[in-house]
């Protein structure tokens, strides 16, 4: 089940919201608890035993680490957690990455290939290994005590709103909220609506971009042209960042209304000046996690020697990459931002300075549209093939390709994705995404919710053309 079906529209979150906030507090965590795991069963059945085995045995391993008294025990028992998450991410998503790999070799000397494992990707599984690595780590670090109650931890790993597409919840950030939390007629107001505009955001104009998007990468080489190639790559651009950062407004305002406070995982990611300044606002909880359980022990920005910070600096964006999906197009997305990033830091910080805020904009903002081809794109070659096509000159369009509705969605996107360059927009951003508003505004904007509440269902049930990006994370 996806936020954006009918079944989660129409059914599933009324029903659980209205028998939520009618029951007593004592019952609200097991109530959740069961409805994240109807939630992940409705689509991924056979896996939900997955993710409930891994949880009991990192429940008890994390326990007897922490009771644990000898360094030696502990780090045992840290190893073996990381081992068995770390495990099953690599058996499901990279098993069949590396025997394709090693049956190139194999094929290429002359010997028998390997078959193939039928192993199919269990949704959301890169999420919620990252998050039951934080548990484990959070703990060890003794930043927070282990949660005593065995369901409120389960309920930490598969809470529904954040399962599927995050964001990433550090435990250290929720572990209060599991067993206090509070909730006000102003939370669910001021949730709602920004469950509403992540789900306007997603249906509305990410998936009408969507289409033009796939036309694009799904076109024979010989049939690329220019044009083509920029209003494709463009419309994905605004794709996924409409599509993702809907879907992280949407976990956040389902996490308002159930009175949870979930971190912020976007703040304008296509405003930014360098690469740099684009992952501190893109997949912010991503960023996060890299830099506190990656980069850092790797030795961070305190090392000896240029040369091992910038190390450590691929390191974490080839493995960024790689998080994202098996793939040689992933790996090459995170060696590209990886190389800005450097580059960033050795000389263009102060070619961006130089030329001034509006120009570096506009340089980043290209360069991240070419990184995104990359990450669309199902081979290497398909990428370079399109990047190519930027730069030559055949600029015909098929007479269909540009329709009205096309053209108002593409407008909002760029309306919105720079909107709070101006002081005056981010101003009107804070505002309507903040918690606290005059008892006039809230009632307007829960109306402007409900429109667009309905304008997303009709549109889903019209359209039928609803895609999940996610799958191959």
């Amino acid at each position: 089940m996806v936020f954006s079906s009918i079944t989660f529209l129409i059914y599933f979150l009324p029903v659980l919201l209205v028998i939520y906030f009618i029951l007593d507090k004592q019952y609200k965590n097991i109530f959740l608890l069961l409805a994240s795991i109807a939630f992940y069963s409705w689509g991924a059945p056979r896996f939900i035993f997955v993710i409930l085995g891994t949880t009991v045995l990192d429940f008890y391993l994390v326990k007897f680490m922490d009771k644990a008294e000898h360094i030696t025990k502990r780090r045992i028992l840290l190893l073996t957690s990381i081992t068995l998450n770390v495990g099953l991410l690599f058996y499901f998503k990279y098993a069949n990455f590396f025997i394709e790999n090693f049956n190139s070799m194999l094929s290429g000397i002359g010997i028998n290939e390997i078959k193939a494992l039928n192993v199919i990707l269990p949704i959301g599984i890169s999420f919620y290994t990252f998050e039951s690595l934080t548990y484990v780590l959070d703990v060890y670090r003794r930043l927070h005590k282990p949660l005593t109650n065995f369901w409120n931890y389960q309920l930490y790993i598969i809470l529904f709103p954040k399962l599927i597409a995050g964001p990433i919840i550090r435990y250290n950030e929720i572990a209060d909220q599991i067993t206090e939390r509070q909730e006000t007629t102003d939370k669910r107001l001021t949730g709602f609506l920004r469950f509403t505009l992540g789900l306007g955001k997603k249906v509305l104009i990410a998936n009408m971009l969507a289409i033009k998007a796939d036309y694009l990468f799904n076109l024979a080489p010989e049939n690329v042209t220019t044009a083509l190639a920029w209003l494709g790559s463009l419309s994905y651009t605004f794709q996924i960042y409409f599509d993702f950062s809907g879907y992280s407004d949407m976990a956040i305002g389902i996490g308002q209304m159930l009175g949870f406070k979930f971190p912020e995982n976007f703040n304008n990611p296509y405003t930014s000046v360098s690469i740099t300044d684009f992952w501190r606002r893109w997949h912010m909880t991503l960023g996060s996690w890299m830099k506190n359980y990656l980069y850092i022990p790797l030795g961070g920005n305190k090392v000896n020697s240029s040369y091992r910070l910038y190390l450590n600096l691929w390191i974490v964006f080839v493995l960024s990459g790689f998080w994202h999906g098996a793939s040689w197009t992933f790996i090459i997305w995170g060696i590209y931002h990886g190389l800005f990033l450097i580059l960033e830091r050795l000389f263009l910080l102060k070619v961006y300075t130089s030329l001034g805020s509006f120009i570096a904009r506009l340089i980043v903002f290209f360069l991240i549209n070419i990184g995104w081809i990359f990450f669309r794109a199902d081979t290497t070659s398909q990428a370079v093939h399109i990047i190519s096509k930027l730069f030559s000159n055949t600029l015909s369009l098929p007479l269909d390709y540009v329709s009205n509705q096309f053209t108002f969605c593409f407008v909002l996107a760029l309306l919105f994705s720079f909107f709070t360059i101006p002081h005056f927009g981010k101003r009107i951003q804070n505002f309507v995404y903040g918690e606290s508003k005059p008892i006039l505004a809230l009632s307007a904007f829960t109306l402007i919710a409900i429109v667009i509440y309905f304008l997303s269902v009709i549109n889903i049930a019209a359209s039928g053309f609803n895609p999940f990006i996610y799958f191959r994370f």
